[in-house]
């Protein structure tokens, strides 16, 4: 470590810099179009598990089980070299070959899908954790069950597990960092581009761990401004997470 040459003003130089910042650009991009795929699919699923309709409930549990217990490499694997393969040729040779950045899409929809099952059990947690004395109040009111969860179960089931949920947003943010396995040139990847080129890994990675740091801290900071603006006075949840 004494003879290692430490030069930090590569990090500046190009096209070193372009490429962190390119790095940067995939990772917010892929993780913020992962995380709608999650929180739109996982809300569905999570609400779907909490509804008097059995098959559904099955289905919406298959559906968590089988996603939050396969690793998430294995997934990004599997969506990226064999679903082309098990498809029709010309779906197969449109995912491979033309769709334009398939690397992007099949982590796209990989992270989206993996944290939609951890999504659907904070759902789910949110929604049971509500008094059932309300809902029983809103249904003795004459409100059906539809209104019953538009009107109550939703809007505080999710008031609740918004602290929850800004960690599974923080989460797939660093699960972008597998998306290298597949040839996206998101923040890792970038810095292992640098380190090839110019044996300064120490550098390279000091500054990957500086940018998931910034980006983490930036989140950080909106998502407890949202959790204090979203906090209920007073309330202490019911059930378990």
């Amino acid at each position: 470590m004494a003879a290692y040459n430490w030069n930090w003003a590569v990090l500046v130089s190009e096209p070193y810099l372009s490429w962190l910042l390119k790095g940067v650009v995939a990772t917010v991009t892929l993780a913020l179009s992962s995380w709608v795929i999650a929180l739109v699919l996982g809300s569905l699923i999570g609400l779907a598990r909490t509804l008097p309709n059995a098959p559904l409930r099955w289905l919406a549990t298959s559906y968590v089980e089988l996603f939050r217990n396969i690793p998430l490499l294995v997934q990004m694997f599997l969506w990226f070299f064999v679903l082309p393969e098990l498809v029709p040729p010309d779906i197969g040779h449109w995912l491979k070959r033309d769709l334009p950045y398939p690397e992007f899409y099949s982590a796209m929809v990989c992270l989206g899908l993996y944290t939609a099952a951890r999504v659907a059990e904070q759902v789910r947690s949110g929604i049971n954790s509500v008094p059932p004395l309300l809902s029983a109040a809103a249904r003795a009111s004459g409100m059906s069950l539809a209104q019953t969860y538009r009107h109550i179960l939703l809007p505080l089931g999710f008031r609740i597990i918004v602290p929850p949920l800004t960690s599974e947003f923080l989460g797939i943010v660093k699960n972008t960092s597998l998306a290298l396995t597949i040839g996206i040139m998101e923040i890792t990847a970038s810095s292992r581009q640098i380190e090839s080129y110019t044996f300064h890994g120490y550098e390279a990675f000091a500054a990957a761990t500086a940018l998931y740091l910034s980006i983490a801290l930036s989140l950080l900071f909106l998502t407890r401004r949202l959790e204090a603006s979203t906090r209920i006075p007073g309330w202490i949840a019911r059930g378990s997470m």
